[in-house]
């Protein structure tokens, strides 16, 4: 403004040369700003389109150490049966990168849109639960799951866990905080869940996946509802009724036949009175426990794999207590609360209800499915059937559970993004 005052009253060669003298400063600091801001929103640009490294980087070595794991727990196994000692391990491996690549795409794709998908994907799945009726195989005495080919197949129970989170998230966020309050704010959430419940119940006879349904929907309404009083009332109910069942289960099991649930509750008050029958895998389990003492007895050399049932499935922990002793096992329960932290840190830094209440819905289902599992391997809880996340064999768990990680990568890199641009505009120029 100086400068274009000094030569405002003056008119010829003079105030050309003025005129140009300034311009010729106003686009070098013109310019001089535009590197300024350019080295400035470098780092935003780069920050924002990033990964969240850490979380990124506990899921590839529970990846990793799962691939291990499973092929020294599964080699014996699967030489006896398929003359191939690699046979599980190449067929996770498989998995796991089409897993890793849906991850990938999930990361990219607008969380909010998921909005529009979580009525069609609930549908497709209360359509693949009934296609179990018709078109179901039975594998190992149980009818679960769809398949394709011989060699590919689909639970839709995994499927279930994922479309039941983006549609609660969805019904809850369409609700508002403060209506779930109300008895039918409260109510109404759940009624998806235990619809899918029921049916994983009476129609693949799955009724841990059906618990898992209804924990997950459960814990995405806790974290919502900001009364927690009516929560502490349903827990409270829920454990007396648990007493209550088992009290009743024990009084009447030799007059009346409990079925295989009730069985199983007997089977885990005393596993010693049934080790011919249904108690032979929970000790064959417990014996790999307490075998492999505090540091294991080191990869490969475990003995129980040869005996125990499911070996590399449900009780794949007991045979890493076995090979890598409490030292390894309390390395594998370290990294699970690792994710777990960073998921709640994404939670809390998530732009909005729904993006929140998605994380809080892979929180709850990884959590919960590796506390039952170890529970139940080291009969804490009776047998449910539950694997563990990222280190049990199984193709269609793996594969939704990394669409889960892709889910919560995409909260948090929108939340990353969204916190650069911030800065970058309230940035000086």
């Amino acid at each position: 403004m100086l400068a274009k005052n000094r030569y405002a009253g003056k008119s010829g060669p003079a105030a050309n040369a003025g005129g140009t003298a300034v311009k010729s400063r106003e686009t070098e600091r013109a310019g001089r700003n535009r590197k300024l801001n350019t080295e400035a929103s470098a780092p935003a640009q780069k920050k924002a389109g990033i990964y969240d490294y850490s979380l990124l980087f506990i899921v590839l070595v529970l990846l990793s150490l799962g691939l291990v794991l499973l092929y020294s727990t599964s080699s014996y196994i699967a030489a006896v049966e398929n003359g191939d000692s690699a046979f599980y391990l190449k067929r996770q491996l498989i998995f796991t990168v089409m897993g890793l690549v849906l991850m990938g795409m999930v990361a990219f794709f607008p969380y909010r849109w998921w909005r529009y998908l979580s009525i069609p994907g609930y549908l497709i799945t209360i359509a693949l639960i009934i296609m179990v009726i018709p078109f179901g195989r039975e594998v190992n005495g149980a009818k679960r799951w769809l398949y394709f080919t011989d060699n590919i197949s689909l639970q839709p129970s995994e499927m279930a866990k994922v479309s039941i989170i983006i549609l609660t998230a969805f019904i809850i966020e369409l609700i508002g905080r403060r209506r779930l309050q109300t008895a039918w704010g409260f109510l109404v959430p759940m009624v998806p869940a235990g619809i899918i419940a029921v049916m994983l119940w009476k129609i693949t006879n799955n009724m841990s996946s059906a618990l898992l349904i209804l924990a997950i929907a459960f814990g995405m309404l806790f974290v919502a509802c900001p009364d927690y009083k009516r929560f502490v009332a349903l827990a409270a109910m829920g454990i007396a009724g648990c007493i209550g069942i088992v009290m009743y289960i024990v009084r009447t099991a030799e007059q009346n036949n409990m079925g295989f649930r009730g069985g199983r509750v007997l089977v885990w008050l005393n596993p010693q009175a049934y080790a011919d029958d249904t108690g032979y895998q929970t000790l064959q389990a417990l014996y790999a426990i307490g075998s492999g003492g505090m540091f294991g007895k080191g990869l490969g050399q475990s003995m129980q794999k040869i005996v125990v049932p499911e070996a590399q499935n449900d009780m794949i922990f007991s045979i890493i207590c076995e090979e890598l002793g409490l030292f390894g096992a309390i390395s594998i329960m370290i990294l699970f609360i690792m994710l777990i932290w960073r998921f709640i840190l994404v939670a809390g830094n998530a732009l909005d209800l729904y993006g929140a209440l998605i994380v809080t819905g892979v929180i709850t289902h990884i959590s919960v499915q590796v506390v039952l599992n170890i529970a139940v391997v080291t009969n804490t809880i009776p047998n449910t059937g539950v694997t563990l996340p990222f280190i049990s064999y199984g193709g269609s768990s793996l594969f939704f559970l990394l669409a889960e990680i892709g889910m919560v990568m995409c909260v948090s890199r929108t939340s990353v993004k969204a916190e650069a641009e911030y800065e970058l505009e309230h940035s000086g120029g």
